[in-house]
């Protein structure tokens, strides 16, 4: 019986969210990681594979789409299922963190 992925559930790891992050607006892949590394002030870096590997799973699993490129370049952006597990999974983030800061309170 194969596994089903967090994908199939809507669970995003934490390079599909700030991938997912980045594609709000529209753009191929080097500008993700552009993006990335600038608005994380060089504290996040996602090298080629490990981007063009989430893409691909994210394209699969319905999240992002394909959409007409600036030459060669492949660009991309969220379709809206794909803004929606976004907005949940930042939530959900959110509600473990609250969790995570009261039971340091309490420590």
């Amino acid at each position: 019986m194969a596994r089903s992925s967090p994908l199939d559930h809507g669970e995003l790891t934490d390079t599909a969210l700030h991938v997912m992050l980045a594609l709000t607006r529209p753009r191929h892949g080097y500008a993700v990681m552009q993006f990335l590394t600038e608005r994380s002030a060089g504290a996040l870096t996602i090298g080629p594979a490990s981007l063009y590997t989430t893409l691909k799973k994210l394209t699969g699993a319905g999240f992002i789409q394909e959409t007409d490129g600036e030459g060669s370049r492949r660009v991309y952006r969220l379709t809206p299922r794909g803004h929606e597990v976004l907005i949940n999974n930042i939530e959900r983030r959110r509600r473990l963190l609250a969790m995570a800061d009261q039971v340091m309170e309490e420590a």
